[in-house]
Formats: C-alpha cells, sequence, structure tokens
C-alpha cells in the first residue's frame, strides 16, 4: 500500500500544481491528505486486514492524529526547501516532496504498525489435559 500511496500523493501534488495557481505547500497539503484516505481505506481493507478490528473510533483517532504528524514532517521538508532555500522549480519540489515522503513514512510506517493496526492477540491453547493410562491407575487405587 505504501508505494500506491506515494504514487497517489506525488500523482495529486503535480495535478494540483499544473491545474491550480495554489502555492506549493498548499498543494501538497492537499495532496498529502488524498493519500492519507486512500492509505487508510487500503491499510484497513488490505494490508492489515487481518488485525483487531474492535476499536474502529480508537483506531481512526490514532491513524489521523500520526498522520498529521506524518503530514507536517513531509509539507516541513518541502517548506523549507521551498521557502527557506528557495529552491522552488518544479524538479525541486518533487525531489523535496519526494524526500518529505520518505521521512514521513518512516515515522507512519513505525507508529501504524505499533499503536494503530495493532496484532490480534496470540492465542494461548489450553495445556492438554488428557489423562493417561498410568494416572488412571494412580487415582484407582486401593488402599
Amino acid at each position: 500500500m505504501g508505494g500506491a500511496g506515494v504514487l497517489v500523493n506525488l500523482l495529486v501534488f503535480n495535478l494540483v500544481r499544473h491545474v491550480t495557481d495554489l502555492q506549493v505547500v498548499r498543494a501538497s497539503v492537499i495532496a498529502t491528505v488524498v493519500a492519507i484516505i486512500f492509505n487508510y481505506v487500503g491499510f484497513r481493507y488490505f494490508t492489515y486486514r487481518d488485525r483487531d478490528k474492535s476499536g474502529r473510533t480508537r483506531e481512526m483517532t490514532l491513524f489521523l492524529l500520526f498522520s498529521a504528524v506524518g503530514l507536517v514532517i513531509e509539507n516541513g521538508v518541502l517548506y523549507a526547501a521551498t521557502y527557506g532555500f528557495g529552491w522552488n522549480t518544479p524538479v525541486q519540489n518533487n525531489i523535496f516532496k519526494f524526500v518529505g515522503i520518505g521521512i514521513a513514512t518512516l515515522f507512519r510506517f513505525w507508529s501504524y504498525r505499533t499503536w494503530v493496526f495493532r496484532a490480534l492477540p496470540a492465542r494461548t491453547t489450553a495445556p492438554d489435559t488428557g489423562s493417561t493410562v498410568e494416572q488412571e491407575r494412580n487415582t484407582q487405587r486401593v488402599p
């Protein structure tokens, strides 16, 4: 899912940049939000479909919280490159958008796997309580 989310993010970013007059970081935020929605659907119903589904409100809240932190990381890199260093050509925008996505992806991967889409507890089996012939003999002894 992660690769598809990156592709959606970059495609939407470039589409918004070329179709509208929005500033680079605003276009990037829109693209990131679209990718977050795309990723949630992909993670919940494909990547982590076998994970605990009992706390959807908690899951969605944590997903949005960690996604928002990732959005700030991703777009902070782009903002610093564009407005801090003046690197504002389409190629530079895409390079730093991609770098921001990479850094934010590391954070998101860890947080989603650790806190959002938690694994179900391991099933434990009861110890074998079957009796053996020797146990039956010991319990049937007559004094």
